[in-house]
């Protein structure tokens, strides 16, 4: 089918397109938020093709995947559509309500069971489909004695991706910190590599010793999924859906900051356990949020709503 949908979350995205259909991206000419196009700085096929912004009702689709609620507007009239949630509930959690509850037109995909539990959607229709990736080419080989973090808008976004913590994992080891909007963080045992294409992040990923997922309130870092599946061992704090990310064995959890430091530091003067953790978190990621399984859970629901919908 051809299936409407945004480039909002690259890494997502990037495992949505991996499937079979045709997928049509919208562009405008300043290529911002609502019309960013295709992808840069990640890997997508050639079935993604991009479109106007301006002519969306010209366009041949089946069906829309929206990702924002200003996006209602701009869905050509009577295109069956389905929302998808990427975030966790903001404000009086858990009692917030979903902007879409309520609505009998579309259904609401959650990509974590605990963004499920906490958002409160009414009688919108709602399911989970779990998140999935391309599995990377990188493998984790951890010669570097640094710990790393990919995470976006640090500065910005402060105690919510735990940049408030970092110092404290630095004096540990250097820590490398990879996304977007990281330059403000430069400093002592603190190095920052700007938003650098995926497959060369997932290669300086490889190369350090443990990674470390800091998010006190986040949906699920993708970023993490991807250094498990890589091989690299990760330390995160136990908060959100890293819980069920990371089950026991394979990983370092824990709400207690000072546990997970000295975890890190364990790590870092412990390379054949880096290696045995790492290797366990790699089983458990691609159990569990492998490409096929991911497609063929959104091919299930796309094929149903379309079906619905005539």
């Amino acid at each position: 089918m051809n299936v409407l949908l945004w480039h909002v979350h690259g890494s997502w995205t990037t495992a949505f397109v991996h499937g079979k259909h045709r997928y049509l991206v919208p562009v405008t000419e300043d290529r911002g938020p609502w019309g960013r196009g295709r992808a840069r700085t990640f890997d997508w096929p050639d079935t993604v093709e991009e479109v106007p912004l301006d002519r969306l009702c010209e366009v041949d689709a089946d069906l829309a995947v929206l990702q924002r609620p200003e996006e209602l507007r701009l869905v050509p009239p009577g295109l069956p559509k389905v929302y998808l949630e990427h975030n966790t509930p903001q404000g009086d959690v858990p009692r917030t309500r979903h902007p879409l509850a309520d609505r009998a037109d579309l259904v609401i995909v959650h990509v974590t069971h605990f963004n499920a539990l906490f958002w409160d959607c009414g009688g919108t229709r709602t399911t989970v489909i779990e998140h999935g990736v391309v599995e990377p080419a990188a493998r984790y080989s951890g010669e570097l004695e640094r710990l790393a973090v990919v995470t976006n808008e640090p500065v910005r976004r402060g105690r919510v991706t735990g940049t408030d913590l970092f110092p404290r994992f630095a004096a540990a080891a250097p820590l490398d910190v990879f996304g977007m909007g990281v330059a403000g963080l430069a400093g002592e045992r603190i190095a920052v590599h700007d938003d650098p294409p995926q497959a060369a992040m997932h290669t300086e990923l490889a190369r350090r010793r443990a990674y470390l997922h800091l998010c006190r309130w986040t949906s699920l870092g993708l970023s993490l999924v991807e250094a498990m599946t890589i091989g690299v061992p990760v330390v995160a704090l136990a908060t959100t859906e890293a819980v069920e990310a990371v089950p026991p064995g394979a990983g370092v959890l824990s709400t207690n900051v000072g546990a997970l430091v000295d975890a890190a530091l364990w790590l870092i003067e412990s390379p054949g356990e880096a290696h045995r953790l790492g290797a366990a978190g790699r089983a458990a990621a691609l159990r569990r949020y492998g490409l096929d399984r991911f497609l063929s859970d959104w091919d299930r629901l796309l094929e149903d709503e379309l079906c619905a919908s005539r």
